[in-house]
């Protein structure tokens, strides 16, 4: 009999997992490789050896019932590895006709119980976490949303699962952006970007998206791990940053509002009402005419100064940028900064409308005006009169993008700092001259118009920024 049992018995030879045959007396007849070598067994041992003490009634009661009643019997308790270890075990004994024998098979439940409590785990935090989580398979369907993910997006589960997460977005983002995303998580890479999706009451949400595919034991690919972040405060914030640094601007040139345009609007006026109740000489109504030239012309700046200070609405137009950037030097020229400075316009006369938020926009040109205007004074201030400051702006078409640059004759910019020039609260200025936040407010605008900013310098002798915007952007 042993012989068939032998011969039986060698299918499970090289089977991963343990399996033995013990005999009625508890002796075992024969074990798998797997048995011998990670339980330290031999035919003949007993198997009481590899019981941890206070399964072993347990399990041999077990034993014997299944040998008894000659049927297939299951129970749990705990095994002893060759080196000592003690892990959790699914122990089955199925007993073998007429042999009075038993094939026990023992499966590690250890790892499958970590798993199962590690599956639990992330189920609570799931169900708990403020940020929404999505899981989709293959095609892009939901199999899985949170609580957080329907309280956000104002879908109820049913309205979601088995749907493609785009019942959530805004349409704002065209085909070839989201192309790009699949292309990166299909390859098995994480995305991570920004997303504007809609609720279902048509209000817009913010958030950093992140795609993770899942893998199987095999490494492949079952589906994919979404997570969002709410950016909603970050925006707000950075729309109250952005204010701040208006109301930073007109501070700055406060004063030289005060003097260049405040008294001179008011002799003007003065003198302009003098005028028209004296005179009917044509040389002098060609003089007049000049003053309410002059009158008209101051009055636009403070006007373009009011307009400036005020919260922007946020909405996108089709805006003249070479009108903007004419409004942004009119308004820093007035300050007495820049009463020395040359600005050179060479961009063309032309319009040209991009979809922008002019006033933001505007706001770019201003903060780099004031810095090169600065950094102009910082270098007369060392060099003395005969030292002429001057920026250069001008524009031009490349590729798909208009650039405006904006050149400046200071000092430029170290090569330790110039890294560093778009990060929050980082100001070469001296304590109190600056907040370090312009260029980092400016990024941010352009950013969120698709664009980039960057700079080229040469210490010591100039500073040149690149502003990219792009002809035909997808919102």
């Amino acid at each position: 009999m042993s012989n068939i049992i032998s011969f039986n018995f060698e299918h499970f030879s090289d089977v991963p997992g343990y399996f033995i045959i013990v005999e009625s007396n508890g002796s075992i007849l024969l074990a798998n490789k797997s048995s011998q070598t990670d339980l330290g067994i031999t035919p003949g041992d007993s198997i009481e050896k590899i019981y941890s003490p206070e399964s072993l009634l347990k399990i041999e009661h077990i034993r014997a019932t299944s040998l008894s009643e000659f049927r297939f019997c299951k129970t749990e308790g705990r095994i002893l590895f060759a080196n000592g270890k003690v892990f959790p075990a699914s122990v089955t004994f199925i007993p073998l006709e007429g042999a009075n024998t038993v094939l026990m098979n023992i499966v590690n439940v250890g790892i499958q119980k970590k798993n199962e409590l590690d599956l639990l785990r992330f189920k609570y935090i799931a169900e708990n976490t403020i940020n929404p989580i999505q899981i989709t398979d293959l095609s892009g369907k939901m199999v899985y949303v949170n609580p957080a993910y329907t309280k956000i997006s104002g879908f109820s589960k049913n309205e979601l699962l088995g749907n493609n997460p785009n019942v959530f977005g805004s349409g704002k983002h065209s085909k070839q952006w989201w192309d790009n995303v699949w292309n990166v998580i299909n390859s098995g890479k994480t995305w991570i970007g920004q997303v504007e999706n809609q609720k279902k009451n048509g209000e817009s949400f913010f958030a950093q998206l992140q795609i993770t595919p899942i893998y199987d034991d095999d490494n492949n690919i079952l589906g994919y791990f979404g997570i969002h972040r709410d950016l909603t405060d970050q925006r707000n914030l950075e729309k109250q940053l952005i204010h701040t640094q208006k109301m930073e601007s007109i501070g700055t040139l406060a004063a030289g509002v005060a003097h260049e345009v405040g008294n001179p609007l008011a002799s003007i006026s003065a003198l302009a009402q003098i005028i028209q109740r004296t005179t009917d000489d044509v040389f002098i109504k060609d003089k007049l005419e000049l003053i309410k030239k002059q009158i008209t012309r101051i009055s636009k700046i403070i006007r373009d100064l009011v307009d400036f200070s005020r919260p922007s609405n946020y909405e996108l137009k089709s805006t003249d940028i070479h009108q903007c950037i004419r409004e942004a030097v009119e308004i820093v020229h007035v300050g007495k900064k820049a009463k020395d400075v040359v600005i050179k316009s060479l961009f063309p006369s032309d319009s040209l409308f991009l979809p922008l938020v002019s006033d933001q926009i505007q706001q770019v040109f201003v903060n780099m005006l004031i810095n090169a205007i600065d950094s102009i004074n910082e270098k007369r201030e060392k060099e003395g009169t005969d030292y002429q400051g001057e920026i250069i702006i001008d524009s031009y078409r490349e590729n798909e993008n208009l650039i405006i640059t904006i050149e400046d004759n200071a000092y430029g910019i170290s090569k330790e700092h110039i890294n560093k020039i778009f990060e929050p609260f980082f100001t070469t200025k001296a304590v109190g001259k600056g907040t370090g936040l312009g260029l980092w407010v400016s990024y941010g605008i352009v950013k969120s118009f698709q664009g980039d900013i960057k700079v080229e310098s040469e210490p010591g002798k100039s500073t040149k920024f690149y502003i990219l915007l792009p002809l035909n952007p997808i919102y």
